[in-house]
C-alpha cells in the first residue's frame, strides 16, 4: 500500500498510521491525476492505507512534507491550524492539514459546509475539533474572523507564537499565501504521463499476488472471462480491508481504472446514465449540478441520493469508492434501461449480486423523476456521519394524477437481512389505495409481520432495527401529507453545520497587574511543536528510522477466554522465510509476571489463558509482514476450563473478586432511611470506552552491544515504570536500562501498565537476538490486547424528603475489571472518594468491587473511575426530582450543594465557593431560565422531536491519593552560549506539558523562552520518575523545572552582579481503616450547560449548546487549558452518547477498528460552544496558582447525556409515562428511541430473555 511505501520505501513518515482500514484520516494524502477528456488536473483527498501503490502509476502524490516544512516555508494551512491551537498530541494533524489543503487547491474559498465536509473523514482525539474548525475557516469569505473584515495584521488569533518558532513562520495569524498557493499548481509531467501510457497495459507481480490493469473495455472482459473469481478493485475501499482485516487472498486482481468506457457519463432527457467506475464524489458533483439544471419536481430521485452520498463515508472515501457503491446501497428500487434491473432480485446476499461471474457492471442507468412520483431516503446509524447504518431505507411513490391513491409503491430496507430486503407485500397493500391514516396503519401492521429478524440477529438491536423499518416509514408518510414535516425538517437544526461559525473560544491571559512583558506565564502560547507537527517533521516512535538488522514483533493471542494451554507448536511459524524466532514465556530470563497493586500478572502466559486476547508468544522476523504471517501459523492446543465469567452479574453471582473490596460511610444511613419521607432505589449501567489513541502501542528496543545495556525508545505514559518493567524481566539492574520517550500521540491513562508489558516481550525478543526490535501494534490488536475504561454497574438507594433534600444515599459499584487487575484496585478507590460529587448528604455509604470476569483486563483511563462514580450520583440525583416532579437542577444547585466550608465523607475539610460561583456563572451564561422555558414551549408544539438540558457540576480531586507519586524532579542546563536544556519527568502527548515548562523556566530564569528548549523525556536524565496522570503533571514536574532554575538563577547572582549590562546566553494519603485521609491536594471545579434535541423516531439527537465555566486557577497558558478542556467534553460525550465496545457471547471484541467503534468526529461538535474560564480564582497549592485541568472535565460531558433524558422524559409524557426510568449509558440512537416509546417501538414484540442466544454480551 502506499502508506508503508512512503513510510519505509521513501521515508516520508509525516504520513501516519492510524487504523489501516481508512477509517480515521491520518493517512491522509491529496492524488492528482490528469484528466485528458476535460484536460485538466483532478485533485483528490485519499486515504494512503487503502491505496495500491500500483494502481498510482501515471498520478502525483502530495504528503504533508511536500506542501511546507520550517526548513523553507510552512504552508498557511499548516500555519493557521497550529497557531488556533488545532494540534494538540499532533498524531492526526498531518491528515486535518492534507484534507483541508486538497479542498483549497480545488476551491481557494471554501464555504462553511466545504470544510466540514473536507473534514469529515478526519478523526482527532485531543483537540474536540474546535481549534482545528477555527483555523480552517479563516480561509472561508464566511468567517465573522477579523481576517474577513480586513483585520488580519490585528487579528484576534494572532496571540504569542511558539517561543521556539522557525523564521520561517509568520508572527501573524494570517499570513499571505496567494503566491505560495499559486507556485504549486502545476504538475506539468501528468500529462505527458497520461498520453504515454494510455494504451500500455501493465501488470505487477507481487510475491503471492497478481495486479493486472487493463486499458479498454475489451481487455477488461477477456481478462474477466479469463479469470472469473478475480475481484475488480475499483477505490480499494471493499477488498483492501477484506485482504488486510479478514485475511481474504486473490491470486490475481483486476483494476479497470483506466478503462475508458466506465468513466463515461451520458445526460438524457430520461435521465443520466454514469459509468460504474465513477467515484462517488464525482456523482454527488454530478447530480448536485443536475439538481440546479433540470426543473424540481424532475429531480426528487437526485435530491434523495445526494442526502445519502453527504454521509456515506468521509470524504477520502467518497474520493475513491466506485459509483456502484451508490447502487448496491440506494438505487435498489429504481427501474433502469439497462439489461439488469436494479430491483429485489439484484441482490441475492451479503456483498452478491445476480451477477455471473465474468460479468461487469458497464454502466448505472439513474432516471429524472415523473409527475405525481416522490421518493424519500432515510438511514439511521451510530455517527451522524462516516458510518455505516444501522438501518438505511429508500421510498418511492407514485400517486395517480390529480389524486391520493397510490400506483406504484417500492419500499427497500438495508441493515435487516443478509442483503436489500424489499417489503414487497407491504406496497401490494398500499398500491390502489388512498395514502391515508387508515391505509398506513394497516401498512404497519403489514411490515411487521414481514420484516422480522431473529433475536440473535448479526449486529444485534433486534427490537431497534424492527421499529426503525416502521418509524421510517412514518417519516416518509409524514412528509408525503406535507404536515409541515417538510419545512420543520427541512430547517432542522440536524441540518444546520454551518452553525460552526457560533462557535466560541477563550483568548484572554492570566496576567499579573505587574507582569513584564518578557514574562510568558499566563500568556495563549502556541503549543511549541505544533508546526513541526502540522508539517509532519515531529518525530514518533514508529517515525524513527530502522537501524541495521532491526526485526519486528507480532503477538499471538488467545483465541479462547478460559482454558489450559496444553502445548505451542512453533514448528510451521519457523518455516516461513524471515521468521528468525518465535518467543515464549520460557524465553523470559528473569520475573515473568508484573505486579501490580500487589497482584501478579503473567507477561506472557505460561499455563493458563484467561481471556481472548491474552498473550501467549511473539512472533520475531525481519518484516512485519513476515511476522504476521508466522504468527498465523503457530498452533496453540486448548483445554476448556468450565464457567468462564463475563458480566458482572456473573463475577457476583460466583463471587469473582479482586481484593480488596472498598467500602466508606459517613453517618448513619440506615437510620436514615428510617426517618425520610421518600426511599427509591434505582440502577444504571454504564459501559467502557476504548482509549483510541491515534497513534498505537509503539516501541524499539535496542541493545548496545556491550555491558547489558538496552535503549527503549517508546510511546508511554510512566517510562520509570517500564524501565523497572524490563530490567527485572531480563534480571539486569535498572542502571542498564534506558527509557526514551519524544512524544506520545494520545495516551488517556492506556499507555502504562500494558505498554510495560509489551515493552518487556520486545526486550526479550531484543535480548535474545542481540538485534533491534520493533513493536508497534495494529488498531484492532492494540484494541483488543490493551483493555479500556471499567464499565460499571451503578446501583442506589436514596432516601429524601418532600422539599427534595437528600438524607442517605447507599451506592453500590461493581467496576468489570476483566481478567487481571491492573489499577482496578485504585480505580475502585477512586470511584468512592469522589460518590458525593458537590454534594453534601450527611448520611452516606458506598460500597465498590473489582469483579474478575474473562475479559481483556480494563486499566486506567483520563477521569480513573470518576466519570463511572458521579454518573451514578448524577443519576440518582435525577431520579430524586422526577420522583418529586421537580427540576433536577433544582434538586443539585438550590438544596444540596456544598454551601460553606465542609467535610467530604473522607473528612476532609474545603471551601465550596468557587464550586457555587461555577455553578452560578454557568446558568448565567447560559441563560438557563429562559431556554428551560423555551424548551417546554418548543416540546408542547412538537411530538416527534423533543429538546432537553441539563446542567451538571464537578468537584474533582488532583493528585495522586498515594504520596509516593506525587513528585518529580528535573534537570536543567545553561550552557555557555546562554541557551537552555530542560529535561523533566513528565511525558508530551498533547496535554502541553513541554510549552508550560517551558513557560516556567522563562521566568524563573527571566530569560526569553525561544533560548530554552525541552528535551525528550529521558529515564537515564531524570531517574524515578512518576506517570504523566491524574492531571497532576504539570503541578509536579512544574515545581520541579521551578525549583532548579531558581537554583541555578541564585548561583548566577555573582556573575549578575559583576556584569548587569550583559545578557544570557504535598503529604497526600489516605487511611481506609479509619475512612479519612487527604487524598488529594486541591479541587478542580466547574459546571457545564448542554441542551440537546432528539429525533424520537431514530434516537438521533443533536447537541445544540454547551456552555462550560471551570475553575482552573491562574492559568499557566489559557489555550493549551482551553484545548483541554474542549477536548476532554467532547471524549465524555462519546462515553456517554456512542461509543460503544461490543463483546461476543464467548468473549470475542467486535469493535476492533473505527469502523466498528465510533468515536465523535468533526459533526458531533455542538453547534454553539461556549468555555469560560473562572475569573479571580487563586490556588496556593500548585505553581503559579494554576489548577489540573485535564481530566475533570470529560465527566461534563454527562451534560450531553442527561440532557438527552431529561427530551426522552418529555416524549414519555406523552406516551402516558411519567416518573423515573432507566437509561443505561452510552445513550445511544437505539437506547434513545427505545426509551421514547413511541407508538412504533411499543408495537414490537421483547423477545423473552433465555430463549435465546444474544449477539453481543449486555457489559458490564
Amino acid at each position: 500500500m502506499l502508506l508503508s511505501y512512503l513510510r519505509e520505501r521513501l521515508r516520508l513518515t509525516g504520513t501516519k498510521y492510524g487504523c489501516g482500514g481508512g477509517g480515521c484520516g491520518a493517512c491522509t494524502v491529496m492524488v492528482s491525476r490528469y484528466q485528458p477528456g476535460t484536460k485538466t488536473i483532478l485533485h483528490f483527498s485519499a486515504n494512503a492505507c487503502l491505496l495500491p501503490v500500483c494502481q498510482l502509476q501515471g498520478a502525483a502524490v502530495t504528503t504533508v512534507e511536500g506542501i511546507g516544512n520550517t526548513k523553507t516555508r510552512v504552508h498557511p494551512v499548516q500555519e493557521r491550524i497550529a497557531k488556533a491551537h488545532g494540534s494538540q498530541c499532533g498524531f492526526c494533524t498531518p491528515g486535518m492539514v492534507m484534507s483541508m489543503y486538497t479542498l483549497l487547491r480545488n476551491k481557494p474559498q471554501p464555504n462553511m459546509e466545504d470544510i466540514t465536509v473536507a473534514l469529515g473523514g478526519n478523526l482527532c482525539r485531543c483537540t474536540g475539533y474546535r481549534p482545528i474548525v477555527d483555523g480552517c475557516k479563516t480561509f472561508s469569505p464566511e468567517s465573522n474572523c477579523c481576517q474577513a473584515n480586513g483585520n488580519g495584521a490585528g487579528c484576534c488569533l494572532n496571540g504569542d507564537s511558539s517561543p521556539e518558532r522557525s523564521e520561517n513562520v509568520s508572527d501573524s495569524f494570517y499570513s499571505g499565501h496567494t503566491h505560495f498557493m499559486k507556485c504549486l499548481t502545476d504538475f506539468p509531467f501528468l500529462r505527458s504521463e497520461a498520453t504515454e501510457r494510455i494504451n500500455i497495459n501493465k501488470l505487477f507481480r507481487g510475491e503471492r499476488m497478481v495486479w493486472v490493469s487493463p486499458v479498454s473495455l475489451e481487455e477488461l472482459i477477456q481478462l474477466k472471462t479469463s479469470h472469473p473469481q478475480a475481484p475488480l478493485v475499483m477505490g480499494n475501499t471493499n477488498i483492501g480491508p477484506d485482504i488486510k482485516f479478514k485475511g481474504a487472498w486473490h491470486p490475481i486482481i483486476i483494476s479497470p481504472t483506466r478503462v475508458q468506457e466506465l468513466f463515461e457519463v451520458t445526460k438524457t432527457p430520461q435521465g443520466v446514465c454514469i459509468g460504474a467506475g465513477c467515484s462517488l464524489s464525482v456523482v454527488k458533483a454530478l447530480l448536485e449540478g443536475l439538481v440546479q439544471e433540470i426543473p424540481e419536481e424532475k429531480t426528487e430521485i437526485y435530491r434523495s441520493l445526494l442526502q445519502q452520498l453527504g454521509n456515506l463515508g468521509g470524504q477520502q472515501i467518497r474520493n475513491v469508492a466506485s459509483e456502484l457503491s451508490v447502487v448496491t446501497i440506494f438505487i435498489h428500487f429504481i427501474y433502469s434501461v439497462q439489461e439488469i434491473l436494479l430491483n429485489k432480485d439484484f441482490f441475492v446476499g451479503f456483498g452478491k449480486t445476480s451477477l455471473k461471474p465474468d460479468e461487469i457492471v458497464l454502466s448505472v442507468f439513474i432516471p429524472v423523476s415523473r409527475q405525481g412520483e416522490f421518493m424519500r431516503a432515510f438511514r439511521q446509524a451510530p455517527r451522524k456521519e462516516n458510518a455505516l447504518a444501522t438501518v438505511t431505507t429508500g421510498m418511492r411513490v407514485m400517486f395517480t394524477e390529480g389524486s391520493s391513491v397510490v400506483k406504484e409503491l417500492s419500499i427497500y430496507y438495508g441493515g435487516v437481512g443478509p442483503c436489500t430486503v424489499s417489503a414487497t407485500k407491504t406496497c401490494a397493500a398500499v398500491i390502489g389505495r388512498k395514502w391515508d391514516e387508515q391505509t398506513l396503519s394497516e401498512a404497519y401492521t403489514q411490515l411487521l409481520d414481514e420484516i422480522s429478524l431473529s433475536p440473535s440477529h448479526p449486529g444485534g438491536q433486534v427490537e431497534f432495527r424492527r421499529s426503525l423499518t416502521l418509524s421510517l416509514l412514518f417519516k416518509f408518510n409524514l412528509q408525503m401529507l406535507h404536515k409541515l414535516w417538510e419545512m420543520v425538517w427541512t430547517g432542522s437544526l440536524f441540518a444546520q453545520l454551518a452553525a460552526y461559525l457560533n462557535l466560541h473560544h477563550y483568548t484572554g491571559t492570566f496576567l499579573k497587574g505587574s507582569q513584564s512583558g518578557d514574562d510568558p506565564v499566563g500568556r495563549p502560547i502556541m503549543h511549541r511543536s505544533a508546526i513541526s507537527q502540522a508539517t509532519g517533521e515531529a518525530v514518533y516512535c514508529d517515525d524513527i528510522p530502522k537501524m541495521d538488522g532491526e526485526l519486528h514483533i507480532v503477538l499471538v493471542t488467545s483465541t479462547r477466554p478460559h482454558a489450559k494451554i496444553l502445548d505451542i507448536d512453533i514448528s510451521e511459524a519457523l518455516q516461513v522465510p524471515g521468521v528468525v524466532d518465535v518467543i515464549t514465556s520460557k524465553d523470559i530470563p528473569g520475573k515473568k509476571f508484573r505486579t501490580f497493586t500487589g497482584i501478579d500478572e503473567d507477561i506472557l502466559a505460561q499455563n493458563e489463558v484467561s481471556c481472548v486476547g491474552h498473550m501467549v508468544c511473539a512472533v520475531v522476523a525481519d518484516t512485519r509482514k513476515q511476522a504476521k504471517r508466522g504468527a498465523a501459523l503457530v498452533k496453540i492446543g486448548y483445554e476448556d476450563l468450565p464457567g468462564p465469567v463475563f458480566t458482572v452479574e456473573e463475577a457476583i453471582e460466583k463471587q469473582s473478586f479482586f481484593l480488596p473490596q472498598r467500602m466508606i460511610e459517613r453517618g448513619n444511613v440506615d437510620e436514615a432511611f428510617d426517618k425520610v419521607d421518600h426511599v427509591y432505589e434505582g440502577e444504571i449501567r454504564l459501559g467502557g470506552q476504548e482509549h483510541f489513541y491515534m497513534e498505537t502501542q509503539s516501541m524499539v528496543v535496542v541493545p548496545s552491544g556491550e555491558e547489558r545495556e538496552l535503549k527503549v525508545y517508546l510511546s508511554c505514559q510512566h517510562p520509570t515504570y517500564t524501565q523497572e518493567s524490563i530490567a527485572e524481566t531480563l534480571g539486569i539492574p535498572s542502571n542498564r536500562v534506558s527509557c526514551h520517550v519524544k512524544r506520545v500521540g494520545g495516551a488517556f491513562g492506556g499507555k502504562v501498565t500494558k505498554t510495560s508489558i509489551i515493552a518487556c516481550i520486545t526486550s526479550v525478543a531484543a535480548w535474545k537476538t542481540g538485534r533491534a526490535v520493533r513493536c508497534v501494534l495494529e488498531r484492532g490488536e492494540d484494541m483488543l490486547i490493551t483493555g479500556a475504561r471499567h464499565p460499571v454497574l451503578g446501583k442506589h438507594k436514596v432516601g429524601f424528603m418532600n422539599d427534595g433534600r437528600i438524607m442517605a444515599a447507599d451506592l453500590h459499584y461493581y467496576a468489570n475489571s476483566g481478567n487481571t487487575a491492573d489499577e482496578s484496585l485504585l480505580v475502585i478507590e477512586k470511584i468512592l472518594l469522589h460518590l458525593d460529587n458537590a454534594y453534601n448528604v450527611p448520611n452516606l455509604r458506598g460500597r465498590s468491587v473489582a469483579c474478575k470476569t474473562n475479559l481483556p483486563s480494563n486499566t486506567a483511563f483520563r477521569g480513573f473511575g470518576v466519570p463511572q462514580s458521579m454518573l451514578v450520583t448524577e443519576n440518582m440525583i435525577n431520579d430524586v426530582a422526577m420522583k418529586l416532579g421537580c427540576n433536577a437542577e433544582e434538586v443539585r444547585g438550590q438544596i444540596n450543594m456544598y454551601k460553606e466550608v465542609s467535610l467530604t465523607h473522607y473528612k476532609f475539610e474545603f471551601d465550596p465557593k468557587n464550586l457555587l460561583r461555577c455553578w452560578d456563572e454557568c446558568k448565567e451564561k447560559s441563560d438557563y431560565g429562559s431556554r428551560r422555558k423555551s424548551i417546554a414551549q418548543f416540546n408542547q408544539q412538537n411530538r416527534w422531536k423533543k429538546r432537553g438540558m441539563a446542567t451538571i457540576p464537578i468537584k474533582y480531586g488532583i493528585a495522586f491519593s498515594d504520596g509516593f507519586l506525587n513528585q518529580a524532579a528535573s534537570l536543567v542546563h545553561i550552557y555557555k552560549d546562554g541557551s537552555v536544556l530542560v529535561s523533566h519527568g513528565g511525558t508530551e502527548m498533547g496535554q502541553g506539558i513541554h510549552t508550560k515548562m517551558q513557560q516556567v523556566a522563562s521566568r524563573e530564569l527571566h530569560i526569553p523562552a525561544s533560548l530554552i528548549h525541552i528535551t525528550e523525556t529521558n529515564t537515564s536524565a531524570v531517574p524515578n520518575t512518576c506517570p504523566s496522570a491524574a492531571s497532576f503533571g504539570t503541578d509536579a514536574n512544574g515545581m520541579a523545572v521551578k525549583d532548579a532554575c531558581e537554583t541555578l538563577y541564585q548561583r548566577l547572582e555573582p556573575v549578575r552582579k559583576q556584569n548587569p549590562e550583559g545578557t544570557w546566553g504535598h503529604d497526600l494519603h489516605m487511611d481506609w481503616e479509619k475512612q479519612e485521609g487527604q487524598p488529594y491536594a486541591y479541587y478542580t471545579y466547574g459546571a457545564c450547560c448542554s441542551e440537546v434535541e432528539v429525533d424520537c423516531l431514530t434516537g438521533d439527537y443533536r447537541t445544540v449548546r454547551t456552555d462550560i465555566v471551570m475553575d482552573i486557577g491562574r492559568s499557566i497558558n489559557p489555550s493549551v487549558d482551553i484545548g483541554q478542556i474542549e477536548g476532554a467534553f467532547i471524549q465524555g460525550l462519546g462515553l456517554y452518547t456512542m461509543e460503544e465496545l461490543k463483546f461476543s457471547p464467548s468473549g470475542v471484541l467486535y469493535t476492533r477498528g473505527p469502523s466498528q467503534y465510533k468515536i465523535p468526529a468533526v459533526c458531533d461538535i455542538p453547534l454553539q460552544f461556549n468555555v469560560y474560564l473562572l475569573s479571580g480564582s487563586d490556588n496556593p497549592h500548585a505553581i503559579y496558582s494554576s489548577k489540573g485541568i485535564g481530566e475533570p472535565v470529560l465527566f461534563l460531558g454527562s451534560s450531553v447525556f442527561f440532557a438527552i433524558k431529561d427530551a426522552v422524559a418529555a416524549a414519555r409524557v406523552e406516551a402516558g409515562m411519567v416518573g423515573p426510568f432507566t437509561l443505561d449509558s452510552p445513550a445511544t440512537p437505539e437506547r434513545t428511541c427505545l426509551a421514547c416509546n413511541t407508538p412504533f417501538t411499543q408495537k414490537i414484540p421483547a423477545s423473552k430473555q433465555g430463549s435465546f442466544q444474544p449477539w453481543a454480551l449486555n457489559i458490564p
